[in-house]
């Protein structure tokens, strides 16, 4: 059996006198792609934003690829390698695609402030691989024709794409995707569901969060299932499918 590259142990977050997260605990294995769903309001994006450093947990452990992730910000756990993308996309509009992945390269990089400002042989040498990872990244997604474009011009299935790009830029050793396929049409979610099978294959694990739960039953390998802040269900998703909870969650007690 592959080894846990992610676990977390009874997570909680409360906001005011709401119990968003409850005694969460999951466990994501290297070179899988993990599914988690939920109906609205169930918390699954409070934990995206737990494991990615964005919101601190008020209760639980994380434990990623074998050590304690209690990191404060969100480019702490990117260096730590763990990246993500945003259900609301993110990129720098009046930059060109070729110019967001390179942001995202720059998480890895060493010359720092002074060789930026010299413009030393390194920093050079440094910045030269950086653009060609960034080339090598938007061919791998398919954009690699809108390199030169500002990234507010591309269409909204390439804007997704981009944001995968730049996150891969960062080489991750889990990829979180944050509603990756909302808005996009069936066309574009067939291309998105062979791009991050492509990623599974090459060794990379993802975690997707997705309310398209036919896409995520038809690409994951195991899903887990979150309603009011509980876990209700973690298997594969045939097991998911057919789980009474999980129908119940989403179609209410009368469809039982």
């Amino acid at each position: 059996m592959p080894e846990v590259l992610l676990e977390a142990s009874n997570i909680g977050k409360r906001f005011g006198g709401v119990q968003a997260l409850k005694d969460v605990s999951l466990t994501i294995r290297s070179g899988e792609i993990y599914g988690l769903i939920g109906p609205n309001g169930a918390g699954k994006t409070t934990l995206f934003n737990v494991f990615t450093g964005l919101y601190p947990r008020d209760s639980g452990e994380v434990h990623f690829a074998s050590a304690p992730l209690n990191l404060a910000s969100p480019h702490e756990v990117a260096a730590a390698g763990i990246a993500r993308t945003f259900q609301n996309i993110r990129l720098f509009g009046n930059m060109t695609a070729l110019e967001n992945v390179m942001v995202g390269r720059h998480v890895r990089t060493r010359a720092g402030v002074l060789g930026a400002i010299l413009r030393t042989r390194a920093e050079r040498a440094e910045e030269a691989g950086i653009r060609r990872r960034a080339e090598e990244l938007l061919h791998y997604v398919g954009i690699a024709g809108h390199a030169g474009d500002l990234a507010r011009q591309l269409s909204y299935g390439d804007q997704r794409r981009l944001e995968i790009a730049r996150a891969l830029a960062t080489d991750p050793k889990l990829l979180a995707l944050d509603e990756p396929a909302a808005g996009m049409n069936a066309t574009e979610t067939a291309a998105l569901r062979r791009l991050i099978e492509g990623l599974r294959q090459d060794g990379l694990t993802v975690l997707l969060i997705e309310h398209d739960v036919k896409l995520v039953l038809g690409l994951c390998d195991r899903v887990a299932v979150l309603d009011y802040g509980e876990k209700i269900a973690e298997d594969v998703p045939e097991v998911v499918r057919a789980d009474p909870k999980v129908i119940e969650a989403y179609l209410g007690k009368s469809a039982a």
